[in-house]
């Protein structure tokens, strides 16, 4: 139970740690290992519990090395809601988790240090906390992401966080991910996103890699055989982290 001074209530969240960082943890010596971590966030109609049905974290977190950190964001879209006051999950994620989690486990308190990728609603959640808190996170991911709100303006609830789509049209253009990265800059934040052929998602994904590609921002981006499932999601994380883990060996991370 994570308490967030911003929402005035606890949040659950699962932390997954592999042995050696629980040994870590134990020993307060100077010049302690430490570890990189990465927040994993789910999609609509998920919990914190979600990523723990979908792939072995334990074993992933040991082969790789990492701390998982899986928040609940509810039905939130990891937006701060202007209408709901209850609702602040962007600030949540980068600000109050993250010191929470470095207060308390033994991490690389750095961006170099972080990164996070989600499914679904967590995709979309995952770059826009990124593309906001570049000081906190140094790369990101999606698979499957929501990554253009705009074409589904009676879905998931993202109404209730923004307001009817036609009669806001400006707050959901400032709240979709691909009006965000105009402004992003080659290498300031390493990129990985995927999305399978029969995805519903497919097409806004291929959009952004469209975009990020005129704007000349690097970014891997995977296309491969799948729907919108879990199915999908079990390959889709073990992919990234091979990524992600490259991002912290170069950046000295570990």
């Amino acid at each position: 139970a994570v308490f967030s001074p911003r929402m005035q209530r606890d949040i659950p969240t699962v932390v997954v740690v592999p042995d050696a960082a629980v040994a870590a943890a134990a020993d307060s010596a100077a010049g302690a290992q430490r570890f990189p971590v990465l927040y994993l966030l789910h999609g609509h109609g998920g919990s914190y519990l979600s990523w723990l049905g979908i792939c072995d974290l334990r074993a992933l977190a040991e082969r790789h090395g990492m701390i998982f950190v899986c928040p609940d964001g509810e039905n939130s879209w990891y937006w701060d809601s202007p209408l709901d006051p209850r609702s602040q999950f962007e600030t949540f994620v980068s600000t109050e988790l993250v010191d929470w989690v470095d207060a308390r486990y033994p991490t690389i308190p750095a961006r170099e240090g972080r990164a996070v990728t989600g499914l679904s609603m967590g995709g979309h959640g995952a770059l826009w906390v990124a593309l906001h808190h570049k000081d906190r996170f140094g790369a990101a991911g999606s698979t499957s992401g929501g990554v253009d709100i705009r074409p589904f303006p009676d879905s998931w609830h993202m109404k209730n966080q923004l307001g009817e789509r036609d009669e806001h049209p400006e707050r959901w253009n400032a709240h979709t991910v691909i009006e965000q990265v105009d402004s992003l800059k080659n290498g300031e934040l390493a990129l990985i996103f995927d999305c399978g052929y029969e995805d519903f998602f497919y097409q806004v994904n291929l959009n952004l890699h469209d975009k990020l590609l005129k704007l000349g921002v690097g970014h891997d981006f995977q296309v491969r055989p799948g729907a919108h499932n879990a199915a999908y999601w079990s390959v889709s994380l073990p992919s990234q982290l091979v990524f992600f883990e490259r991002y912290f060996r170069t950046h000295d991370a570990q």
